[in-house]
């Protein structure tokens, strides 16, 4: 979450379920704390003088993790939300603008039409032609729901809007689209389209095909309000219903609503561009709100002061929270990820710390209760109240930390399957344009000629010419394509935009492969076309690439195909472009275009090159289209949160046209490198104990990890835990398992210094792994007190003689005795102190540490 300025915490809290439960159970806790410190000093001061400092610290320990563990719930719990906000809002305008963007090649290149020309200019009068061939360029260019043709007065000299008649105009774009040399863009209410409240309409002014001089203007009419449904449509789809997206104008008015009903187009709303945690109030309902301009596609910046807005209602916002995403999750990535918090999220690596501080005070506590004399009546129940709140205690730390840890989580989950929804919703809106620029450029009546069986001058040289001139026109409009080939039945190339290939070859000349050439000579009207199989094309240097394919019908016949076109996609920039439009902001994320089998058709990871398999599990490859998914995994060594989701088409492309091409969107966020020892560390946090306190007799004993191993000292010989970071790195000549040194301190000040050994180095000869929960457990045998390096601090328990028994071994052994507890399933190995002294000091005695006067 960015750095933010600081919000009122007390504002959301109420909206929150799981954050009033914590805080609720938080509170309830420290008054518990507080009670016992009070009943203590009341009762029995003087024997409870010794667990004072720890019951004080425990509280002052829990007033500001309180403190701080609710305001992190919150402000990740808001961030969350206000990240999902700020994607789904770019989604919104990155999409309409890029679909705009088609828009100005469009009426670019159909305003150059020498038909509808001819027919503007008055050198053509059949009017039929001419509405037959814009209803075929509507027809494959479905995002127009009308096209007009005006003279330079103004008056309507064709439309195909039948719905709708218009004889004429007096809006102003005809002026500006007059002395406009490019295309003029303008959206609002036009006499061009009565009865609608605002047209966005894309129009350039045509000109005499012989003279040169401007006759009239074309203006293609872009399906708006179907588009925004559409696009608002496939949001809710993604799970997105507690959310409103809108799209504004440079005066903030609502010219598009996901949700008419709360939020209406006409609507002037607050606007939050700095995304800022604040409430904005609309029409009497508090919203969190994300607004976000678009960065342009391809130098075209989008119509003026437009951007995307999404707003949540507050009520609605946190609804959807949940720390189950931990459930699914294999406890050793679950472990790892959490050692890199200090990453991902500073707030919750420093609650884990003061977690563990505070359960190791907590355990110290519990040691010393221990150790205190069990007949002093007043004493016996602080002591037990001491050792109920203290496993009510970790039981609450790990709750509050494992919703905070859930709620961050979740939060990379959603933005990794927003990031691949908007990937899949870019692909498929830009193939559906190439599917429809090769079936109406297939229509080009220069093309058509140049096939013409019938005519024996068709392939004249300056026929040929011609055609070149016109795929070059095309290609210089329409950037996204490496080369156009026009080619015959036989499937030999006649002309070719940009003819010469990477390897010095001519396009030319060259032939189709068979297969394709098939496809399209069994093509059958104007609406069919094919794609090629993604795989290597001797038209695109050897790389892979999707080629569109279009049959050429002779002039003047329906149904017999002369020939083809085929339009190379440059697919290597293109999707590269898209991927890293996408993440231009997504720092440690990497994004991947795959096929169903893996295969990798681009990539914004230079570590993995295009026709690699990427290995990510096979669910995700089988996702459903139009779904997504996301998983916390390693992958490549790395904690990530793997995200997938797989395209679900564009309107009738890939919907109900006859073609079918999955591509799935695959991004990986790495968290940091994989840990030795997780799944074990995992393991042990899932251990839990039972007390056997009802019993008669046994002993009180504080057992810790080292390793995968569970150990046992009985209280009375436990002084006291530290934490690993304590010890100071001083010498002891080489002394085997001595790791330094650790201060034993007393009412703030140092008594004595004492060495520490690593007690898995002593058992197993191997140094112990570093780890952030390292403890050192100060223990005494006599007058000896020495220290032990051990994995974390489990629990303080009682344990009935009967379920303590010698454990097999040679006399002498560190480890004496065993415990079978929670009725034998979990075994816990008992050390025995002297033996372990002794053998510490097997070699030869230290230099005793410095001495401190007390």
């Amino acid at each position: 979450m960015p750095t933010q300025a600081p919000f009122q915490t007390e504002k959301f809290i109420p909206f929150m379920r799981e954050v009033t439960r914590c805080e609720s159970a938080l509170r309830e806790l420290n008054l518990m704390w507080r009670l016992i410190e009070s009943s203590a000093k009341m009762n029995c001061p003087e024997e409870a003088h010794s667990l004072l400092p720890m019951m004080r610290a425990t509280r002052e320990g829990f007033q500001q993790l309180e403190t701080e563990l609710v305001r992190s719930l919150v402000g990740e719990s808001i961030g969350q939300v206000m990240d999902e906000l700020a994607t789904s809002a770019r989604q919104v305008i990155d999409i309409v603008v890029r679909n705009l963007y088609e828009r100005t090649a469009d009426v670019g290149f159909l305003a150059t039409d020498q038909d509808l020309c001819r027919f503007v200019a008055g050198l053509e009068s059949d009017q039929g032609a001419v509405l037959m061939r814009l209803r075929e360029y509507r027809n494959k260019y479905t995002v127009y729901d009308e096209i007009l043709l005006l003279d330079c007065q103004g008056a309507v000299v064709a439309q195909i809007d039948e719905t709708s008649p218009v004889e004429g105009t007096q809006d102003p774009l005809l002026a500006r689209t007059l002395q406009s040399a490019g295309y003029v863009e303008t959206f609002g209410p036009t006499d061009l389209r009565p009865g609608k409240r605002h047209a966005l309409l894309y129009s350039q002014r045509m000109l005499h095909p012989q003279t040169g001089e401007a006759v009239g203007v074309l203006c293609l009419s872009f399906a708006f309000a179907d588009e925004m449904e559409g696009i608002f449509r496939a949001r809710n789809q993604h799970g997105q219903q507690r959310h409103i997206p809108l799209l504004l104008d440079s005066s903030h008015q609502v010219i598009a609503s996901g949700d008419p009903l709360w939020v209406p187009v006409g609507a002037h709303v607050p606007v939050n561009e700095a995304g800022e945690l604040s409430l904005q109030v609309h029409a009497g309902r508090a919203y969190l709100v994300q607004t976000v301009a678009t960065a342009g596609y391809q130098g075209y910046p989008g119509p003026s002061g437009w951007r995307g807005q999404v707003m949540a209602p507050v009520d609605l916002a946190f609804s959807g929270e949940s720390s189950q995403v931990l459930d699914a999750l294999e406890p050793g990535v679950a472990h790892g990820l959490l050692s890199h918090a200090q990453d991902f999220c500073p707030p919750l690596h420093a609650i884990v710390d003061a977690a563990d501080t505070i359960r190791r005070v907590v355990w110290n506590g519990q040691v010393m209760t221990g150790r205190q004399h069990q007949d002093v009546a007043r004493l016996k129940a602080v002591l037990e109240q001491i050792g109920d709140t203290g496993a009510l205690t970790n039981e609450v730390f790990s709750q509050s930390i494992r919703d905070l840890y859930g709620t961050v989580l979740m939060s990379s989950m959603r933005d990794g399957e927003l990031l691949t929804q908007l990937l899949v919703d870019l692909l498929d809106r830009n193939l559906y344009e190439r599917a429809n620029d090769c079936r109406w450029w297939a229509l080009t009546p220069e093309l058509r000629a140049l096939l013409d069986p019938r005519d024996p001058g068709a392939r004249a040289p300056d026929r040929l010419a011609e055609a070149q001139r016109i795929l070059e026109h095309i290609n210089s409009l329409y950037t996204v394509y490496a080369r156009l080939l026009v080619y015959d039945r036989e499937g030999r190339v006649l002309a070719s935009s940009r003819p010469l290939l990477e390897d010095g070859r001519s396009a030319v000349g060259m032939a189709i492969e068979p297969d394709t050439l098939a496809a399209v000579l069994a093509m059958r009207g104007t609406q069919s076309y094919h794609v090629t199989p993604w795989r290597a094309s001797g038209f695109y240097g050897g790389r892979a690439t999707y080629v569109y394919h279009a049959a050429i019908q002779a002039p003047g016949e329906v149904g017999e195909v002369v020939g083809g076109i085929g339009i190379v996609f440059n697919a290597a920039e293109e999707f590269e472009a898209m991927l890293r439009g996408a993440l231009e902001k997504k720092s440690r994320t990497q994004g991947f275009f795959v096929s169903r089998a893996g295969t990798v058709l681009s990539s914004a990871d230079p570590s993995v090159p295009v026709g690699s398999t990427l290995e990510v599990p096979q669910e995700m490859l089988a996702v459903a289209n139009g779904q997504s998914l996301s998983r916390a995994m390693v992958y490549g060594d790395a904690y990530c949160i793997v995200s997938c989701a797989a395209s679900h088409g564009y309107r009738e492309f890939k919907v109900c046209d006859g073609y079918s091409e999955d591509v799935l969107a695959v991004s990986v966020h790495s968290f940091g490198a994989q840990v030795a020892g997780a799944q074990e560390a995992a393991r042990r946090r899932r251990i839990t104990l039972l007390s056997e306190a009802g019993a008669s007799g046994g002993r009180e004993m504080a057992t810790f990890f080292v390793g995968e191993g569970l150990f046992a000292l009985p209280t009375a010989q436990v002084v006291e835990a530290l934490p690993a970071h304590s010890i100071a790195a001083v010498s002891a000549a080489g002394l085997a398992g001595c790791v330094g040194t650790v201060p034993l301190r007393s009412h703030g000040k140092v008594l004595e210094y004492v060495w520490v050994f690593d007690l898995h180095e002593v058992l197993t000869g191997r140094r112990m792994p570093p780890s952030a929960q390292g403890q050192v457990v100060v223990a005494q045998d006599g007058q000896a007190v020495v220290g032990l390096l051990v994995g974390e601090l489990h629990s303080v328990l009682h344990f009935a003689e009967a379920s303590i028994f010698p454990a097999p071994g040679l006399p002498g052994a560190v480890v004496s005795e065993l415990i079978k507890a929670n009725g034998g399933r979990t075994l816990i190995q008992c050390l025995n102190l002297p033996q372990l002294v002794r053998r510490l000091r097997a070699g030869r005695e230290p230099q005793p540490p410095m001495q401190v006067a007390a």
